[in-house]
């Protein structure tokens, strides 16, 4: 428009085709923040982020993929719908017949027999034979010393255990097992190998590649139908999740010793390897193609640890075992015995034998039940992730919090559905896991963001507020504005005040030093107040050097009075010794110190607790009868000599946990009804002495007699008490008899009226 003025004004001539600046890059930053928002931006950063962490795959990522497989597995383990193999176990039952491992060939040579002749199609050896047996004749004529010669000639003639073996092989199938070493090995030139066909790019740059190679004796590689390897290579956790049918070793393809058995059964010259340009594809042999991964492995879909696999070594020795668990079955020679250390971990048992590994892998592949992780999924995952994030970031404004979450829940139900309808239905590997976990931190993100903005508001709230009202009331106004309103609650609570005795002689020593006097309250109002506040208690106010506290209130407390107790003790204990560091300080500094004692009202009753004051200005507190009887009991503490004085409430819920003496009836200044009161001596160690025991029987006594007005008993009890408690450390009770002796002698000048009862009716607060 301003355009069109000019021109029309002739300050541009017509057509000039004069474009405005464009804005400075700072105003389009802050334009695109107003219109996207900071939290969204910081929401798509996060997301983009975690797809670039997921095409990394960093070892935790990988290992949280692998667990939610093994869910999957354990959830839904593979049925059992054929059964091939038959392990036969060297078991402990057969380490105990036969003796320790390793045994003589001539009994393994004898297994190979009795299980060809009991039909098995095929022996497989999950073991490998590498050196010369050492219980062969000969060897055994070199190794004894002294021996007969014409005995060691005898034992020299004889056959080798070796060769009966390999005698034994060639009358059958047997496919002998061999395993990868780390390090780098030549085997002879001339020992038989495993030809492949390779249809594609040249796989070996995604086969799993080992240095070296452990061959058995070449006497028994060239009396076997075939050789492969059975190592096995768990994942970074220990467990055995898939593996290779096609490896590398010594530099050239060897088969897994699972493959080599079909290759032999199927009587194929050679195994064909499809590759392309993503890696391998499959393995195939004459009617049986086997799908693997892009590195020639195949993921197990495991079953159970399963007894019906196996039958003991040492029932085929002694001719025991059922021939019919053998026919037409491949046999599988392994060990389950502990001391052999061939155990492996599956995503179902944490302990499986080695052998069984490799009979399940047989059953996977001959029954078609490999699992499958198509080299797309990562893309299926990071496009899952992109599309959910994305919608959550988009919809957060939109539709709030809750409605969002509601929405992410059905999402994520559907995605979990999808991966356990492809797990079970397809058998294939879906991993849903990551973009769930995406897409909950790109929805924390934006919770955590409006949190945060709302949480700086609420501490501008606490700036402006704090320079006027308390910080609790601050905290609840910014917390919950809308409780910001007079009254409060009704509920029992327990009241404690504290005072000190004597403080205005403290306070006239300090006159000349009003910093010093200042000094000394925060130095012994401090261990009061952290007493209280370890005991649950809440710090209602101080009124100079006296505290107010409470129990119960703001939060629930079930054993109010009890804390109530534990902290009036803390509180006499902190001042003990904060009067012993004085009096060190002041005989070091050589000065005078007065000491600090205090005396503690503690009473139970229902109250109003909540905002108490004016529109103008209101703090958290408690009003009610129990509170005023609680600060008369604090004053009567000087009365009586004691440090505290309990009401009956009080008194009554911790009456068998803390020791407590009765002192008195009483009836305080303002209160028409009389209270028992009782003062608080010790904990629960104190109550449970003998000494303790016997004084409270003694005081106990006294007081029937007091209130009896039986003077000349009561002065008799009253002695006993003052014997009883001078042998008990800390209880303090002389002064309070020392009144009582002088009420006796007043009421044996006057005598009460017949109605007394053993009240004692308070003149002053």
């Amino acid at each position: 428009m301003k355009t069109f003025l000019r021109q029309q004004a002739g300050m541009l001539p017509t057509g000039s085709g004069y474009v405005p600046p464009p804005p400075p890059p700072s105003y389009r930053r802050r334009s695109l923040l107003r219109r996207v928002g900071v939290d969204r931006l910081t929401a798509l950063a996060l997301l983009v982020a975690l797809i670039a962490v997921r095409l990394i795959d960093p070892a935790p990522v990988e290992l949280l993929r692998l667990r939610t497989f093994d869910a999957l597995q354990a959830w839904n383990p593979r049925p059992t719908t054929i059964r091939p193999v038959v392990i036969v176990d060297i078991d402990e039952d057969s380490l105990r017949s036969e003796g320790q491992w390793p045994w003589a060939r001539t009994r393994i040579a004898d297994l190979v027999t009795r299980l060809s002749q009991a039909g098995a199609t095929a022996i497989v050896f999950d073991m490998v034979f590498p050196e010369p047996d050492r219980l062969s004749p000969d060897r055994i004529a070199r190794s004894i010393r002294p021996m007969d010669a014409s005995m060691a000639d005898r034992l020299e003639a004889l056959p080798s255990t070796d060769a009966v073996l390999a005698d034994a092989m060639r009358s059958t199938r047997v496919i002998l097992g061999q395993t990868a070493l780390a390090q780098p090995t030549t085997s002879d030139g001339d020992l038989p190998r495993t030809g492949f066909a390779v249809l594609g790019p040249d796989p070996s740059a995604f086969l799993s590649e080992f240095p070296g190679l452990l061959h058995n004796l070449p006497l028994l590689e060239h009396a076997a139908a075939g050789r492969g390897m059975f190592t096995i290579v768990p994942e970074r956790d220990g467990l055995v999740r898939r593996l290779p049918l096609v490896m590398l070793a010594e530099g050239r393809m060897v088969p897994a010793v699972t493959l080599e058995t079909l290759r032999v059964l199927t009587g194929a010259g050679a195994i064909l390897v499809r590759t392309d340009a993503g890696g391998i594809r499959s393995v195939a042999l004459p009617g049986l193609e086997v799908p693997t991964d892009a590195y020639g492995s195949i993921w197990l879909h495991f079953n159970a640890h399963d007894h019906a696999r196996f039958i003991s070594a040492r029932t085929v020795l002694d001719g025991s075992f059922d021939p019919d668990r053998v026919a037409r079955k491949i046999a599988m020679i392994g060990t389950s015995a502990l001391g052999l250390l061939d155990n492996k971990t599956s995503p179902i048992d944490r302990s499986i034998p080695g052998v069984e590994v490799q009979a399940q892998m047989m059953e996977i592949m001959l029954g078609q039940a490999a699992l499958a992780y198509p080299s797309y999924a990562v893309l299926l995952e990071v496009g899952l992730t992109l599309v959910v994030g994305l919608g959550i970031i988009v919809l957060a404004p939109v539709l709030g919090a809750l409605r969002l979450l509601v929405l992410g829940g059905l999402v994520a139900v559907l995605l979990v559905a999808l991966t356990w309808i492809r797990f079970t239905q397809q058998n294939t590997l879906q991993d849903s896991t990551f973009p769930l976990l995406a897409s909950l931190s790109v929805y924390a993100t934006l919770i955590f963001s409006n949190y945060a903005r709302e949480r700086m508001g609420r501490q501008r709230i606490r700036s402006a507020f704090s320079q006027y009202l308390s910080p609790a009331l601050v905290e609840q106004l910014a917390a919950h504005p809308e409780t910001l309103k007079l009254g409060g609650e009704e509920r029992t609570l327990t009241i404690m005040f504290s005072d000190v005795r004597g403080f205005t002689t403290i306070a006239e020593f300090y006159k000349t030093d009003p910093a010093g006097l200042t000094a000394l309250m925060n130095r012994f109002l401090s261990p009061l107040t952290d007493a209280i506040l370890e005991s649950r208690g809440t710090i209602d106010k101080y009124m100079g050097d006296a505290i107010m506290a409470f129990w119960n209130a703001p939060l629930d407390d079930g054993d109010q009075e009890a804390h109530a107790c534990a902290a009036a003790l803390a509180m006499i204990a902190r001042m003990d010794a904060l009067n012993a560091l004085r009096k060190v300080e002041a005989e070091s500094g050589g000065h005078p110190v007065l000491p600090i004692d205090i005396g503690i009202g503690i009473n139970t009753g229902r109250c109003v607790v909540g905002n108490m004051g004016s529109h103008l200005r209101f703090d958290y507190s408690v009003l009610g009868d129990p509170v005023n009887l609680a600060s008369r009991l604090e004053g009567q503490s000087k009365s009586y000599t004691v440090k505290t004085i309990l009401g009956a409430a009080t008194a009554a819920a911790v009456g068998d946990r803390y020791a407590l003496l009765e002192i008195d009836l009483i009836q305080v200044k303002g209160k028409a009804e009389a209270e028992r009161i009782s003062t608080l001596v010790g904990d629960a160690s104190l109550l449970a002495s003998d000494a303790f025991q016997t004084l409270r029987e003694a005081h106990m006594d006294f007081l029937r007699a007091y209130r009896a007005c039986a003077w000349s008993e009561a002065r008799a009890h009253l002695a006993r008490c003052r014997a009883r408690q001078a042998g008990i450390d800390g209880v303090g009770l002389g002064g309070l008899y020392d009144l009582y002796e002088t009420r006796i002698a007043a009421y044996e000048r006057a005598p009460p009226p017949a109605d007394w009862g053993g009240i004692y009716v308070a003149l002053d607060k």
